[in-house]
């Protein structure tokens, strides 16, 4: 399987390349050193179709203008951390505020607005690239020189793999994840109010008014956030919870999963007959439906607005360092962060 590179455009006076697979079914997968951003991803629907299902733009500038992390690597830490603070090992650390009082997604410079080094994995059955960046100590205020390989890879069974690679040289934080938007209408033809997900979660994170978890984990029995025998992503828009109106009418919630790589999450579309299926290592995952996301943009000349993506944000809990009773994402000198998330895409007659 080949891999294809073309120049995408410039960042700063530095060359943006765009990388391409392809497998022998016809899926196809796009991304960029810059940020790790996955650009297209042609799944195939019912009848062997293949058509774009990740939101994204086609140059640098929109990347760089319009996008709320469309398809980019998030970290060091995905998600928020209150107050744009944290103790490690006694010493306090203080983060760039870029949501309210906040530091979200890694903060301005994150991992995913920086260019990556890039190296070409070529295979009989699959291809890849993989991606590494080396993050100074004190990088938007984070501790130690931290080392972090991300690889995606596609192979002849229409999966993507992305594994997660990160050592560091003292204590620091570490919770990576990748933030596409998956759209399985086919090249935006409809939003995904119509789309079901079925998860394996029997709890979910409670948020408090700055989308923030209170520590608090609640059961999904008897709630839209009950996805264990699938429903439709509408359910959550004409709810009426506390939790579903508190982050504008949808999801954008940590889930709590109840076991790791066994088909966690299946995302369908009736319509076209699309399937996506998620096994992660992780033990939680974010799921956002867009709710917020603004109508002043286009998405490959198709008109931006809520929910016209789905995140599955496989990660660890968010703002883990400040609830003792979470699973930590502290990563010591000697330790090796690691983790894999496989996206598998079926047409399903």
């Amino acid at each position: 399987m080949k891999v294809l590179q073309e120049e995408f455009g410039q960042v700063d006076g530095k060359q943006v390349y765009q990388y391409t697979l392809v497998n022998e079914q016809g899926m196809r997968l796009s991304c960029l050193d810059y940020g790790c951003i996955i650009t297209e991803l042609f799944a195939p629907d019912r009848e062997g179709n293949f058509e774009n299902v990740v939101l994204g733009f086609d140059s640098i500038e929109d990347y760089l203008t319009h996008s709320p992390y469309f398809g980019a690597i998030v970290g060091r830490v995905a998600g928020r951390i209150a107050e744009s603070e944290f103790e490690l090992n006694g010493r306090r650390f203080a983060l760039p505020k870029n949501e309210g009082q906040n530091h979200l997604h890694g903060g301005p410079r994150g991992f995913s607005h920086v260019i990556w080094d890039a190296a070409i994995i070529e295979g009989e059955n699959e291809s890849g690239i993989q991606f590494s960046y080396v993050s100074p100590d004190g990088e938007e205020g984070y501790p130690g020189t931290l080392q972090v390989k991300v690889t995606y890879t596609l192979n002849q069974a229409n999966q993507l793999k992305i594994r997660y690679h990160a050592t560091t040289d003292q204590t620091t934080l570490v919770n990576l994840t990748n933030h596409s938007y998956f759209n399985l209408s086919g090249d935006l033809k409809r939003n995904v109010l119509e789309h079901t997900l079925t998860m394996d979660s029997k709890q979910f994170f409670e948020l408090d008014e700055a989308l923030l978890p209170t520590g608090k984990l609640l059961n999904v029995e008897g709630t839209p956030f009950d996805f264990r025998s699938g429903r439709k992503i509408a359910d959550g828009i004409t709810s009426s919870h506390p939790q579903n109106v508190l982050v504008g009418q949808g999801y954008d919630h940590p889930f709590l999963l109840n076991k790791q790589q066994s088909q966690e999450m299946v995302l369908s579309d009736p319509e076209s007959g699309r399937q996506l299926i998620v096994a992660t290592e992780e033990p939680s995952v974010v799921l956002y439906t867009s709710n917020t996301m603004e109508d002043t943009f286009k998405i490959r000349g198709t008109q931006s607005g809520k929910y016209m993506g789905v995140c599955l944000e496989t990660q660890g809990p968010p703002d883990a360092i400040h609830h003792p009773n979470f699973k930590q994402c502290t990563l010591e000198a000697g330790q090796v962060y690691q983790t894999e998330t496989t996206y598998t895409f079926n047409g399903v007659k």
